[in-house]
């Protein structure tokens, strides 16, 4: 397969983490980044051209991209930015508000369709990898719920999309938010008891709010604890701390998970289907994913597919730099 280009649409830590990706996949070059504030991104980069976003047609034309991998915020950057981009080129993206993502993908896939090109939306660990394993656990058990649940140690995972929709409240300089998993429910779920939880059965949220000088925490406390989609249905507690409190306590990125689905086989034997994973770095580990999919996203173009597609519609072959030979010998 020949290089593929590749730009970086947004230079955060999602951004930064595309960026060391691409030097571990050798069938892939950095073409460029784009940025909305590229004045800020060449303070810290100057081998590679720097682009302002907007200009969607120029930076195409002159970096010749083959994929954009999108590595804005969900609440507010993709929605605009992904439909913006894909006129012009294929995308990918980690668009991850789960109970918006089937009017996402219709949105995107009707236009990308329009375009011509391929648009791979809401790919991580989850939404993403966990999608797909959920989906495998209730297929091969016929029946289970398969639950996914995240934050398993003492100081649970970051989450950067709850963190990022808490910077887009007015007064907020910075923000993190980690989410804690509620052990008892995934020993009813081990247990068998396949239990129909509502989201605050299954996890918490704590966040560590950091407010300019005149702000209403009130206010900002009530807007954080209501704000659908995010923190609405969760037990959320709201902690206002300084800059230094944050960034001496809350400077990491560690997050973890679990799909877990217990059933029966045929003859009602009890079986158990867990999948863990556990990241030192939350925004590396969606950055190596979204990477693998750019890969698919640029093959599923070349066949000659257009418009949107999620992890449950690309073969896993797609995702590797290895032949359909070299992974029958290496993985099967």
């Amino acid at each position: 397969m020949s290089v593929i280009r590749v730009v970086v649409a947004g230079y955060g830590n999602v951004g930064r983490g595309v960026i060391a990706a691409i030097k571990n996949n050798p069938d892939m070059v950095l073409a460029g980044i784009v940025s909305r504030s590229p004045e800020r991104v060449k303070k810290e980069i100057s081998d590679v051209p720097v682009m302002q976003l907007e200009e969607v047609e120029k930076w195409v034309s002159e970096l010749r991209p083959d994929v954009a991998v999108l590595c804005g915020g969900s609440k507010n950057d993709l929605p605009r930015q992904t439909a913006m981009i894909n006129q012009f080129v294929n995308t990918v993206d980690s668009f991850d508000n789960h109970s918006c993502i089937p009017q996402y993908f219709e949105t995107v896939d009707n236009a990308a369709k329009k375009s011509g090109f391929v648009s791979v939306i809401s790919t991580g660990w989850d939404p993403g990898v966990f999608s797909m394993e959920r989906v495998l656990a209730n297929s091969f058990l016929p029946g289970c719920r398969a639950y996914g649940f995240y934050g398993l140690g003492e100081k649970g995972g970051l989450s950067m999309g709850h963190s990022d929709a808490l910077r887009t409240i007015e007064g907020v300089l910075d923000a993190r938010q980690y989410t804690h998993a509620v052990s008892e429910s995934i020993e009813k779920v081990r247990n068998g008891e396949n239990p129909q939880f509502t989201p605050g059965d299954m996890h918490t949220r704590e966040c560590f709010v950091v407010v300019s000088p005149d702000a209403d925490k009130a206010k900002i406390e009530q807007e954080i604890v209501s704000m659908p989609g995010y923190f609405a249905p969760y037990k959320t507690v709201v902690n206002f701390v300084t800059m230094e409190e944050l960034k001496a306590k809350y400077s990491g990125f560690p997050h973890d998970g679990l799909v877990v689905a217990a059933g029966t086989t045929g003859n009602g034997n009890p079986a158990n289907i867990e999948y863990r994973c556990q990241w030192g770095s939350n925004p590396e580990a969606t950055a190596n994913i979204l990477v693998a999919h750019a890969r698919a996203a640029v093959r599923l173009s070349k066949e000659g597919k257009k418009g949107a597609f999620t992890i449950l519609d690309i073969p896993p072959s797609y995702f590797s730099t290895m032949s359909q030979a070299e992974q029958l010998k290496n993985w099967m």
